[in-house]
Formats: C-alpha cells, structure tokens, sequence
C-alpha cells in the first residue's frame, strides 16, 4: 500500500491577535446595540418614539426569548 499525505501548496497566514482585537471589539459592541433593540426597545425605556422599531424586531424577540405582550 502507498500512502499519500497532503502537503498545502501555500502557507497559511497567521493573524495576530492585536489586529484581530479592534474588529472583535467593533463587533461587539454592533451586537449590543442589537441586543438592546430587539431586548428592550419598547415602553419607557425607547429611544426612539413609536412602535415600528418593536414591530420590526417583534418575531427575533419571541425567537430569544423576550416577553413583549
């Protein structure tokens, strides 16, 4: 029997962690504002006035587990 290994024809780049950091840190912070809009955009805590923020979230907020009626 023969036996063939896989050898990549590139090496593979490394990312160093203090450039990944500032992106990771963009990231989360995006996901908490989304955290807050679907979580507690509604009632007397809104930012904005109205309810078309509450009805555009209203299924991701039954999906997460948010009460909203």
């Amino acid at each position: 029997m023969t036996s063939t290994t896989f050898a990549p024809a590139f090496p593979v780049p490394v990312i160093p962690v203090r450039e990944l950091l500032p992106w990771a840190i963009f990231a989360g912070l995006i996901l908490l504002l989304a955290l807050y809009f679907v979580g507690a955009e509604e009632g007397a805590t809104s930012l904005i006035s109205g309810m078309y923020v509450h009805e555009f979230v209203h299924d991701g907020r039954h999906l997460l587990g948010f009460p909203c009626h």
